[in-house]
């Protein structure tokens, strides 16, 4: 009799053992499928699935769809397979420090267009810092969607 119970404690603790063996999760996160080096644009097709055990440790935190990484720009070499640090992307610049720019000014029906040299990149909707070509005074505007900053935007 012993020996039967012995048996069912076993194959008890074996299907226990089991379980929880199918219980750990695993993340599924995208990587490079490729070298994406810095600047370039990330879009889908640089990028598959890899599945980490839950229990593996980032040293930072990742990015975890690759909905969030399309149309992004690297800041640094992303190599095939290795998970993809949220601080190693970031939104395309479409202002660059130091190349001429096209400023504008609107209110009401008055438009005034000139041109200008960031003094930093910029993104969109970031404000940057502008230098005039024309007065040589520096003015603060905000980078829009095709490029141009606008100025005088509170």
């Amino acid at each position: 009799m012993k020996s039967l119970s012995q048996i069912a404690l076993a194959a008890f603790a074996l299907v226990l053992a089991t379980g929880q063996g199918a219980l750990a999760e695993e993340r599924i996160l995208p990587v490079p499928a490729i070298t994406i080096y810095p600047g370039d644009t990330i879009n889908e097709s640089m990028l598959k699935d890899r599945t980490f055990p839950e229990s593996y440790r980032y040293r930072t935190a990742v990015v975890e769809s690759p909905r969030v990484l399309a149309g992004k720009m690297a800041r640094r070499t992303l190599l095939p397979g290795e998970p993809i640090p949220m601080n190693a992307v970031d939104d395309p610049k479409l202002v660059t420090r130091g190349t001429q720019a096209q400023i504008v000014f609107e209110e009401g029906g008055l438009s005034i267009m000139g041109i200008g040299i960031p003094l930093q990149s910029g993104t969109l909707g970031e404000t940057i810092q502008v230098k005039n070509v024309d007065s040589g005074r520096i003015i603060t505007g905000r980078v829009q969607s095709d490029g141009r900053i606008r100025i005088g935007v509170q």
